[in-house]
């Protein structure tokens, strides 16, 4: 693009020269200010003119020329067929003037509509690169070196050259080249500049590393497992760039739209020199006439309306970590009013953590912990783990646990610091002997409120009832809020009872829970919500959720989720947040915005400029368009339609989550390698 828009400068360049050069030499100039220029070497101004034009018909337009010939080689019309037809008429004419003796001759239109047209292309161009920022970005983010060791000593090798298998050293402060596994080392990685999450993960021996990402603190090594066009950064790249070129519904109608607006350009400018023959005007002036119909008539604001707003609204997202597969992803984005969010693993962070600590008459919170977590440590079981990760925040004093005994599907019983202690479930109280007393009442209020009950007691005495449930990642309720803000309703799809769903619902504002389904019938669920004429997101993470992403209207994965989610969906989050929901669709709304706007612009554009050049007001205001001015007026028009697209990058998104809390994400992004 950079090299492109380097050789449209060049043209233009040239063009602006040599056309100022016809200009200062011709009758337009000498009636607008009064001057006459000697002609060099005593030739005629017409021959003059003709000579200081072939710089600009020989190299400047000879992209127009080209682009006209495979135009129609292909049979469709496009705005090349009309840039040339305009250049090549008005200067074929002149040029047949100028052979024949001499006359009124339109060599200041055909450079200065080249000029204009170049302008207009130029700065379309760097449109484009803008757009593309996010791409070059990303590229860009690749070490050009890496560190591999070979034969026991690391080596300094060109990025492309390491293989699958290569044992890479990364060092603190190093980007990592490459994906891989962490074969050796402990550190904090910084994973921002690819996922978009901005707190650094920590990795350790097993972990899974991406390419481009920065080691902070520690040396690593890393056994390569995708590199080159395998790796999540290349495959993020790929993801992009498919989105920015295909076309949206929107920009396949404008592309036919353009079709037939060359045709009617064309037409248009033949009818126009017949009609001003037959009413009596010179071949010149007709000739005139026709020119610049042809000219400002060109669709390249058409053309431009709807891909140069896929570009940025692509790009966008990309930097915020929100990946559109393709163009129809981003339009359907717009047009959501219902999502459907599964609960587990994208509303919720997919593991439990202790919610409360009810304790007997004569106990504390504190002493109840350190007793229960000794006997937790020692299982294998997800709600011990929660256990003891919540007596680690507190900053629970740990004791010893011995005669540990598990007891599956019950509990556990272990000693502590000269106390018996029993941690389970009813049955296991059963099986002891222990009576659950007060407490009874407290479980029943809990696990009728959606939490799971571990009930634990010390000596024989049932001391504390332990409420766990699956806590709301932290930005969840702002995602809903969000969603709510832009008018669409949020409906949680979970196969967990429905007390627990509708608890985790409260408590984050969503307006309809659909409980208790099976994961064959979620789909169905979707396809229900659809027949209500609704257009409908599904947000998930699971092989469960692949039926219902690839039946919705929109199919959005969360980036941790799985390859076959991930595969499936329209749209991929990197990070697993569900505050990028809202993110994609007020991009994508913000982006058809723009392409609605462009395209009205662009055909307001031509239907008032239309009648203008073909001269329905010359009888009335006696004012006459002249074709360098229509291609000064459609260059602006194409500029106008590209500078709207870019107003896109100010589109106010929601605020990013910094805390450790948004840090799940991460590892993973399977479906990307």
């Amino acid at each position: 693009m950079a090299d492109m828009a380097a050789d449209m400068r060049n043209r233009f360049v040239v063009a602006a020269v040599f056309s100022v050069l016809v200009m200062l030499w011709s009758p337009m100039a000498t009636e607008m200010f009064g001057w006459h220029l000697p002609v060099p070497f005593g030739v005629r101004q017409d021959i003059w003119a003709l000579v200081l034009s072939l710089p600009v018909i020989f190299y400047s337009s000879a992209i127009f020329f080209t682009g006209a010939v495979a135009a129609l080689r292909a049979r469709t019309l496009d705005m090349m067929v009309l840039v040339a037809v305009g250049i090549g008429a008005g200067w074929l004419y002149s040029l047949a003037i100028t052979l024949t003796g001499g006359g009124e001759v339109f060599y200041e239109a055909s450079t200065m509509l080249a000029t204009f047209v170049l302008l207009g292309h130029w700065f379309e161009m760097r449109a484009r690169g803008g757009a593309n920022d996010a791409i070059r970005a990303l590229l860009d983010l690749a070490p050009p070196k890496a560190e591999v060791i070979r034969d026991g000593v690391p080596v300094e090798v060109p990025t492309a050259e390491v293989v699958v298998g290569d044992l890479l050293l990364v060092r603190p402060g190093a980007k990592i080249a490459v994906d891989g596994v962490v074969e050796e080392g402990d550190s904090e990685v910084d994973e921002s500049m690819v996922t978009g999450e901005s707190m650094p993960v920590h990795k350790e021996s097993g972990s899974t590393v991406i390419g481009a990402s920065l080691n902070t603190n520690g040396t690593l090594r890393v056994r390569a497992t995708k590199v080159g066009a395998d790796t999540a950064l290349a495959q993020i790249v790929e993801l992009v760039q498919q989105a920015q070129n295909s076309k949206a519904p929107g920009q396949k109608l404008a592309d036919r739209a353009a079709f037939w607006l060359v045709l009617v350009a064309v037409f248009g400018g033949a009818l126009t020199f017949t009609v001003w023959l037959l009413v009596g005007a010179s071949f010149a002036k007709a000739m005139l006439f026709a020119i610049t119909v042809v000219v400002i008539t060109c669709p390249d604001a058409l053309g431009l309306a709807t891909p140069t707003a896929i570009m940025v609204g692509t790009g966008l997202g990309a930097k915020r970590g929100v990946l559109f597969k393709n163009a129809l992803a981003l339009e359907s984005a717009a047009r959501i009013r219902t999502v459907v969010m599964d609960k587990t693993g994208t509303l919720t962070k997919g593991e439990p953590e202790v919610a409360d600590v009810v304790t007997a008459e004569g106990y504390s919170a504190e002493q109840v912990l350190r007793l229960v977590a000794a006997v937790e440590r020692e299982s294998e079981h997800p709600l011990a783990a929660a256990i003891v990760r919540h007596a680690e925040i507190r900053s629970v004093a740990m004791e010893t646990a011995g005669k540990f005994e598990n007891v599956p599907g019950h509990g556990a019983v272990a000693e502590v610091d000269g106390h018996r202690v029993v941690v389970g479930n009813r049955r296991l109280f059963d099986r002891e002997g222990i009576d659950i007393g007060s407490l009874a009442s407290e479980r029943d209020r809990l696990t009728d409120s959606g939490h799971t009950a571990v009930l634990a007691a010390i000596d024989g005495t049932a001391s504390a009832v332990i409420a766990l449930a699956d806590a709301p990642r932290e930005t969840s309720a702002a995602a809903v809020a969000e969603l709510h803000d832009l008018g669409v309703e949020v409906v949680m799809l979970t196969g967990d009872n429905r007390a627990t769903a509708e608890r985790i619902a409260a408590d984050l504002g969503i307006d309809t829970v659909i409980a208790e389904v099976l994961p064959k019938d979620k789909a169905a669920k979707v396809a229900e919500l659809q027949r209500d004429g609704r257009k409908v997101a599904m947000v998930g993470d699971g092989v469960n959720d692949a039926p219902a992403l690839a039946g919705a209207d929109l199919g959005i994965a969360i980036g941790a989720g799985t390859d076959v989610a991930i595969e499936t969906a329209d749209l991929v989050l990197m990070r697993s947040d569900p505050l990028d929901v809202p993110t994609a669709l007020r991009i994508g709304r913000g982006t058809l915005r723009k392409m609605h706007q462009n395209l009205a612009w662009a055909v307001g554009y031509n239907t008032i400029a239309l009648p203008i050049a073909a001269g329905v007001f010359v009888p009335a205001f006696g004012f006459t368009l002249r074709p360098e001015i229509a291609a000064m007026s459609m260059s602006g028009s194409s500029i106008i339609v590209a500078l709207n697209a870019l107003s896109l990058k100010r589109l106010r998104l929601p605020r990013q989550a910094s805390s450790a809390s948004a840090r799940e994400t991460t590892e993973q992004h399977p479906a990307l390698h």
